[in-house]
């Protein structure tokens, strides 16, 4: 039985969701030694791919934003990549560079904020809040610590698990689940 989506336009929005945490799963991967992170990499992707294949089966391509919030989307999303790349000049600049990764989960997370309010989806409010509160774990403890393994590790991998959590609720995936857990 598919569900369908809360909100009209919730394709993208779980498209995104997806897509993003694809992204900070390979950032989190890419700390680890490389025989275990490709193991990790290869599952992550597995996981992305499933989600990508259960998200196309039950609802396609979905509606389109539409134009205009299509491009304050896109705008959002060119100043939070503005913002990446600045932060990781400056803070390599100042050798913190073990920062970067913590620095751009809060990063993102702020952008949740204006972003839930364009496309209309309050549930990226708390999901901008617990990456950023997530960066700033992963700050202090890449600040207490020798090296990127941990904090990139950590904070990319979790990330991917928040991001891609908000995008099981929004397909239906974890409601699915409870229900099939009650039977």
């Amino acid at each position: 039985m598919t569900r369908p989506f809360r909100v009209t336009g919730d394709a993208p929005l779980a498209f995104l969701e997806i897509a993003v945490g694809a992204l900070w799963w390979i950032v989190g991967a890419s700390a680890l030694a490389s025989g275990p992170g490709t193991v990790v990499l290869a599952a992550g992707l597995g996981v992305t791919g499933a989600l990508w294949a259960v998200m196309r089966r039950r609802h396609g391509s979905g509606a389109p934003l539409g134009p205009g919030r299509r491009s304050r989307v896109l705008r959002l999303a060119v100043v939070a990549v503005g913002l990446l790349v600045a932060a990781a000049v400056v803070l390599s600049a100042l050798n913190w560079g073990e920062l970067t990764v913590p620095v751009a989960c809060v990063i993102v997370g702020a952008h949740l904020f204006p972003l839930s309010s364009v496309v209309d989806e309050r549930s990226w409010i708390v999901v901008g809040a617990v990456l950023m509160v997530l960066g700033a774990g992963g700050a202090l403890l890449a600040l207490d610590s020798a090296g990127q393994a941990g904090p990139q590790g950590l904070v990319g991998l979790v990330a991917a698990v928040v991001l891609w959590a908000a995008g099981a609720y929004r397909l239906g995936l974890l409601e699915e689940l409870r229900s099939r857990a009650g039977r």
